[in-house]
């Protein structure tokens, strides 16, 4: 259900995305970005310190005796990233991928899958607070207050569930899914699956217990949002348009938090550029060139995650290979 409502969700949201860029006018959007010049294409690398503080928040996930080697975090965040970019998997299916990757690189499998979950709610959390910087800088640019009200409001929603979310991990929600689907089966092997899911469980109940590194690894990946406003800034000057670093945070975080809620659109695909044209217009950007801003901030999608996923499905079919060469042996 989640893969059809997901495929549903790409080509609504490609259908938007052309719209809005016909509707703009396909020259005026594409000249902007054509009249940049080559430089355009160096935007991606502002990206790369974002990454980098990500990898160091799901490290901190980790037992300390435990933690993969850096490199694993790395290439595993980087696929898994790609994965939740590119294809039609509402942004579960990176997060699986990353534990896969770590599992197939020979890591604790209870670890592995323990430290995706909670970071994936370390994700949810970091937006709490760049969701709360925007809000605040619209504020104080005096923009408009009406609109700070209903974000916050949405916020506060957010919030709500991401602590019932918190609240079900710590109280096992594995290992009572297993019991619960393990009533309808009769495999066999359904005992030991109950079994990783309670380790599972306890495992997520000791990365929360220790509220020094969780509070740590949502820092990072706070810093790590917060560092994604240079793409928009320097996206502007090469553009031509520049703002000032107060607006880019602004335009950055909001547009951000809209696209991050429309999760079952992969990659955001119509619902970034719809929020680019409404708070661009806020900070005197014209409509085309919001657009073709939004598109520039999309380069790194062509020249990172088309390879993560490449090389990811590259990692999956060579371990089939070997999977398949070891059994007839």
């Amino acid at each position: 259900m989640i893969r059809i409502f997901s495929y549903i969700g790409l080509l609504g949201g490609l259908l938007a995305l052309t719209i809005l860029i016909v509707w703009q006018g396909i020259g005026d959007v594409f000249s902007v970005l054509y009249e940049s010049g080559w430089i355009l294409l160096t935007l991606p690398l502002v990206w790369i310190p974002c990454f980098i503080l990500a990898v160091f928040s799901w490290r901190l996930l980790f037992p300390i005796d435990r933690t993969p080697p850096f490199k694993e975090l790395l290439l595993g965040l980087w696929m898994g990233r790609a994965v939740n970019n590119i294809l039609p998997v509402a942004s579960i299916g990176g997060e699986i991928a990353k534990a896969r990757l770590l599992i197939l690189w020979g890591r604790n499998g209870i670890d592995a899958s323990a430290s995706v979950m909670v970071d994936k709610t370390v994700q949810a959390l970091s937006l709490i607070p760049w969701a709360i910087m925007g809000t605040g800088l619209l504020v104080y640019l005096a923009i408009d207050n009406n609109l700070a009200i209903k974000i916050l409001l949405g916020v506060s929603v957010l919030s709500i569930s991401i602590l019932f979310f918190i609240y079900f991990q710590r109280a096992g929600m594995f290992g009572f899914a297993a019991k619960i689907v393990g009533k309808f089966t009769s495999s066999e092997g359904w005992g030991q699956i109950t079994n990783n899911a309670h380790d599972v469980d306890a495992s997520v109940k000791a990365i929360y217990k220790d509220k020094k590194r969780f509070a740590l690894s949502i820092f990072w990946r706070t810093a790590g949002l917060t560092l994604q406003t240079g793409e928009v800034w320097l996206g502007c000057y090469i553009l031509g348009h520049p703002i000032g670093l107060v607006e880019a945070i602004m335009l950055k975080s909001l547009t951000s938090i809209i696209t991050d809620i429309a999760f079952i659109i992969p990659n955001g695909y119509g619902v970034q550029e719809g929020g680019y044209l409404l708070f661009g217009a806020m900070v005197g950007l014209s409509p085309d060139f919001s657009l073709a801003l939004s598109l520039a901030t999309r380069i790194r999608e062509v020249t990172i995650d088309v390879p993560g996923v490449f090389y990811w499905h590259h990692i999956e079919a060579k371990f089939l290979i070997n999977k398949t060469r070891s059994r007839k042996a």
